[in-house]
């Protein structure tokens, strides 16, 4: 007999753990399930070296308690792995949520039938649960992406990816390789740079990384944050980003060229890669001139700062800077990602140049013949983002059509990033097509609609509530997604996983809102003041 729940929460991150306190508040019972040891999501596997958030660390939390804003420590501007996950942890411990959860326990399917209109949930150790609502929080970036390279499973040394690293393992004094050098490879390569004999990246695509600007937090600074909670939440809801900062109102066409000079300085000192691109000027993520002159200004800082004129080649971008902006995570020394090259045993492969021919016992072999020999090959390649972790699972709806089936014409969709039609009573969190912002904000948007909208339905839909995304508001909704990100230059980006260009024959289309914080809140908050428009009437009853 399985278990019943009126919400099973998959996932016990900063999605899942917010979902359970604010359904248990409104009186479900609820079970959050988590194929992890522990609470964290993300944060719980993210253990390689120089892991942290590149969000600030005051704005990388929630904004629902603010007796725990007032109180709980960060020592440095950013926020690091075990601060994230003791963070993560305090939450549960503090509103008594560990009760609630079950671990080392993963969603095998999900299938939802109109006979009790329930969601009939298989989990590891052969169990089964049922549930009214199903509620995933699985994570934008958590099903990992290995790239084909032949000889792999011939190399002789230790071979990690970043996502599952393991727990104290070191790379001291060995001969380590990096393929990849997005956001996590510039951080792991900050970090280990001093601690390795040897460093090769192998770069498949530089970057236009700026410094963080990570620091302690003197008690003044946390004075000040804790004197203007209400002024900062204001600001993140209020905003593109939900970063925190002031973003710029100027464009670089009003700017001469001495205060674009300065500008771009200004905010270089102060660090953080959503601030230059979104701090600097108004039209960087969309005018091709205002964009080129952010480009040049961080080449002539990587010629100014590494010394070897043929790593400042290679390391130097040529296309659009319009990825997901990246900063370095400062090493505990100070050091910036780009100072790492001026290390004598850190070096650059550019792979355009001499790509990977192929892994062997001893080593990664390049096109020139050269085999560079190593003792760990470390993958910072990323994710199958958005929908990796949706697809691998089997989760069926309305007449047995798999989720997977239904994103195959279209690529992932949904209705305001939350529902998606023939999938009665499933909410994702983070879900395709949800606010391209920094993520705990755009998380609580979302908890907060998901829960009033059950809320709601809870007081209308008897025993068995229905509520479900109609075709047409998807739709509609994914051409406003479109409309909105039709002159950003993301779109030009090489590889950019931001619309699956960095997975083999992963269908190439939007994955995000780009219309930013505020403007997502409004869609919410109209959707709800409308009578949940876009919703097929909140019905259900009585099933005999």
């Amino acid at each position: 007999m399985a278990e019943s729940f009126d919400a099973i929460i998959v996932g016990a991150g900063f999605s899942g753990i917010y979902t359970l306190h604010a359904l248990t508040k409104i009186g479900l019972k609820c079970l959050v399930i988590d194929q992890a040891g522990d609470v964290g999501g993300t944060w719980y596997w993210n253990l390689y070296p120089g892991a942290m958030s590149d969000t600030e660390s005051y704005v990388y939390r929630y904004s629902w308690d603010k007796e725990d804003l007032m109180n709980y420590p960060f020592k440095e501007h950013y926020v690091k792995q075990p601060e994230v996950l003791a963070y993560l942890e305090h939450v549960v411990e503090r509103h008594d949520l560990r009760k609630h959860m079950r671990f080392n326990t993963q969603m095998l399917s999900a299938n939802w039938t109109d006979e009790d209109h329930r969601w009939h949930i298989a989990v590891t150790g052969d169990k089964k649960v049922r549930a009214k609502y199903l509620i995933t929080g699985l994570g934008l970036l958590s099903a990992k992406n290995f790239p084909s390279i032949p000889g792999l499973n011939t190399f002789k040394g230790d071979l990690h990816h970043t996502a599952a690293w393991p727990k104290d393992y070191s790379v001291t004094g060995k001969r380590v390789g990096v393929i990849g050098c997005g956001s996590t490879g510039v951080q792991v390569i900050t970090e280990i740079g001093r601690h390795v004999e040897t460093l090769t990246c192998f770069q498949r695509h530089p970057q236009y990384s700026v410094p963080s600007g990570d620091q302690k937090v003197t008690p003044e600074y946390r004075a000040w944050i804790n004197e203007n909670w209400d002024d900062i939440f204001y600001r993140v809801r209020h905003s593109i980003t939900a970063f925190g900062f002031k973003e710029s109102e100027q464009s670089y066409h009003d700017a001469s060229p001495k205060e674009r000079l300065r500008v771009f300085e200004d905010n270089w000192k102060k660090g953080n890669g959503f601030r230059f691109m979104f701090g600097t000027f108004n039209d960087i993520a969309t005018d091709p001139e205002a964009n080129e002159g952010a480009c040049e200004f961080i080449r002539n800082k990587i010629d100014q700062i590494v010394k070897d004129p043929e790593k400042a080649r290679k390391l130097k971008p040529h296309d659009v800077y319009a990825r997901r902006p990246l900063c370095d995570g400062n090493a505990s020394n100070g050091e910036t990602y780009f100072e790492q090259f001026n290390r004598p045993n850190v070096h650059i492969v550019d792979l355009k140049e001499t790509p990977i021919e192929r892994v062997e016992a001893e080593g990664v072999r390049t096109s020139d013949g050269t085999l560079h020999e190593l003792d760990v090959l470390i993958f910072a390649t990323g994710f199958d983002a958005v929908e990796g972790n949706y697809t691998r699972i089997l989760i069926h709806g309305r007449d047995g059509v798999s989720l997977k089936d239904a994103w195959a014409d279209s690529g992932p969709t949904s209705y305001l990033g939350v529902c998606m039609p023939g999938f009665p009573n499933m909410f994702m969190e983070n879900g395709p097509k949800g606010a391209f912002t920094n993520q705990p904000p755009a998380i609580e948007a979302q908890v907060e609609f998901i829960t009033d909208l059950i809320a709601q339905a809870e007081k209308v839909g008897g025993e068995a509530p229905v509520i479900e995304a109609t075709s047409e508001a998807e739709r509609e909704y994914s051409v406003l997604c479109e409309n909105l990100a039709a002159n950003s230059l993301f779109w030009k980006a090489q590889d950019n996983w931001i619309f699956g260009a960095n997975i083999p024959g992963k269908k190439r289309c939007l994955r995000f809102y780009f219309g930013g914080m505020q403007a997502y809140r409004e869609r919410l908050a109209e959707c709800a003041a409308d009578g949940y428009a876009g919703f097929k009437p909140l019905g259900g009853g009585v099933v005999g």
